[in-house]
C-alpha cells in the first residue's frame, strides 16, 4: 500500500495593524475506489499587532504587555525603555575564521567607523532565551530602532508558538521624547546614532552657530565689525 504524506499550507492576511496567519493542514483519510480522501483542518496559528508609539504605551500600561528589546547591546546601552527585557536578535560576531575576519575588518573601517555599528550575526539562542523568560501565552511588545528587527523577531516567535506579540511599526527612532520612561545617556530616538556621523553633526552644529552669530554681529554692529576686520593681520 502506498504511503500518503500529510501536507500543510499557510495563508496570511494583513490589515492596517495586524497580521493573521491561517494554517491549513491536510491529512490522509480513507481510500475509496483506490483514491485517497483527504480531510482539511483550519486553525489560526498566531497573530502580530503592529502599533504606533501611543498604542504601544497603552498596551504596556493597560493590557500588561512586557517590553522585549531585540536591539544589539551597543544601542541598548545608549538608551532603552525602563524595566524592559533585553534579548538581542543579533549578537556581536567575534568568530576568527579567515572569512569572518576579512568581513569584520571591512565593516569596522566603514559602517563601524562612520555609524558606530558593531559587526553582528544572528543570535542562535534568541528563541530559547525568550522561552526561558516567557510562556507562549505571554503578552510581549517587541522593540528595535527602525522596526525591521522587531518584525523579524516577531516572525520567529510566532513560528515558535507565541500567541500575543506586538511591534512598534517604525521603531524607537520615531518615538517622541518623553513617551516612555527610558534609561541611558541619550534619548530613545537617538540610540542608533554613533560613530563619526555624530561627531560630524556636532561640528556642523558648532560651525553653524558661529556663522549665525557672526552674521548677526555684522548686521547689528557694522562699525565694530569693521574695526575688528581692520585689526586682523593682512595676509
Amino acid at each position: 500500500m502506498a504511503t500518503i504524506a500529510a501536507s500543510c499550507s499557510i495563508l496570511s492576511s494583513r490589515s492596517k495593524l495586524r497580521t493573521t496567519w491561517l494554517e491549513f493542514e491536510t491529512h490522509p483519510g480513507r481510500i475509496v475506489s483506490g483514491k485517497p480522501i483527504y480531510r482539511r483542518n483550519l486553525k489560526i496559528r498566531a497573530e502580530v499587532n503592529y502599533v504606533n508609539a501611543e498604542e504601544a504605551k497603552n498596551l504596556i500600561a493597560v493590557e500588561g504587555y512586557a517590553v522585549v528589546d531585540v536591539r544589539d547591546k551597543s544601542q541598548f546601552d545608549r538608551a532603552h525603555i525602563k524595566s524592559c527585557y533585553h534579548v538581542p536578535l543579533f549578537i556581536e560576531n567575534k568568530d576568527n575564521d579567515p572569512g569572518t575576519i576579512i568581513k569584520r575588518t571591512v565593516h569596522n573601517n566603514f559602517s563601524g567607523l562612520f555609524f558606530g555599528l558593531p559587526f553582528t550575526k544572528p543570535n542562535p539562542e534568541f528563541v530559547k532565551s525568550v522561552r526561558s523568560q516567557f510562556s507562549p501565552e505571554s503578552k510581549m511588545l517587541l522593540v528595535c530602532q527602525e522596526g525591521l528587527r522587531s518584525a523579524a523577531a516577531a516572525n520567529k516567535l510566532e513560528q515558535a508558538g507565541f500567541e500575543n506579540i506586538a511591534c512598534i511599526t517604525s521603531g524607537l527612532h520615531a518615538v517622541k521624547p518623553g513617551t516612555f520612561d527610558s534609561i541611558g545617556s541619550t534619548e530613545l530616538q537617538n540610540a542608533g546614532k554613533a560613530g563619526l556621523i555624530t561627531i560630524q553633526g556636532k561640528i556642523s552644529a558648532v560651525l553653524g552657530t558661529v556663522l549665525v552669530c557672526a552674521f548677526l554681529f555684522i548686521t547689528f554692529f557694522p562699525d565694530q565689525a569693521e574695526k575688528l576686520l581692520q585689526m586682523a593681520p593682512a595676509s
